[in-house]
């Protein structure tokens, strides 16, 4: 069900099983699972085929399951696996997220939504709720309130209402070429900046490794940064002469 290509900065999953919106079996977890531990570029880059991101849990195998846990507990170590993989996860949310879907789009680090995105967690509706980790996330990136009614109404918001409650940091048309974008970045920064921000352990103790992760950047690339500070400052100076009135060279003295 997920299709995987790369560029060597970006690497794409797509969830391909269109006919019934990518709702997930056991196995698809699995596959995905797979998918983000083998991929190797600085960036995965996950969306849906077809006319919806993902509609959640495939419920005709929800229906039919042994053990309920065991599939929430599979769900919740993929979410896992996309928020703790070195790679920095782009999610590009086209059409519906449903229940689960929301739940993968939640464990990535930068959520796009297409206008035409919606998102929703029906599951109260009958009798169900996000299990894959959503009620731990959700008020992370929505915020108490936001998340309580959100998750409480079974309603869906467009993209409009998604950027306004956070649950989207952006809406684009082209949500693929945020990652893009992203992946144009230096990977090892790129990895620091994701563990330090999603680091939950006391201030103190992250302060200490953002200043060491720091050190280690600066150290990696002191020549690019001497350049890049060069190229700053030239810019700088050219400002500051147009502002000036010396930026005519040729006006006699």
């Amino acid at each position: 069900m997920v299709r995987s290509h790369g560029d060597g900065s970006v690497r794409v999953l797509t969830l391909d099983r269109p006919e019934k919106r990518n709702a997930l079996r056991p196995n698809d977890l699995s596959e995905l699972a797979a998918a983000v531990e083998a991929a190797t570029e600085p960036v995965i880059y996950l969306h849906g085929a077809g006319s919806a991101f993902c509609a959640g849990a495939d419920l005709d195998a929800v229906s039919t399951l042994d053990d309920p846990a065991a599939f929430a507990r599979l769900g919740q170590r993929v979410a896992s696996t996309l928020a703790s993989t070195d790679a920095v996860v782009v999610c590009g949310v086209d059409g519906a997220a449903r229940g689960g879907g929301v739940e993968l789009a939640l464990a990535a680090d930068v959520r796009v939504a297409t206008p035409d995105a919606t998102f929703a967690e029906p599951g109260v509706r009958f009798g169900l709720f996000g299990a894959w980790g959503g009620t731990v996330r959700l008020p992370r990136v929505m915020g108490e309130g936001n998340a309580l009614e959100f998750a409480l109404s079974g309603r869906v918001l467009d993209a409009d209402d998604a950027l306004r409650t956070g649950l989207v940091s952006r809406v684009s048309a082209d949500p693929e070429a945020v990652a893009a974008d992203i992946g144009a970045g230096t990977p090892d920064a790129l990895r620091v900046v994701k563990t330090r921000i999603r680091d939950r352990r006391d201030d103190e103790t992250q302060e200490a490794a953002e200043a060491a992760a720091f050190a280690d950047l600066v150290e990696a690339h002191a020549d690019a940064i001497r350049r890049s500070r060069s190229t700053t400052t030239e810019a700088a100076d050219e400002v500051a002469d147009r502002r000036d009135g010396g930026g005519d060279s040729d006006t006699p003295e």
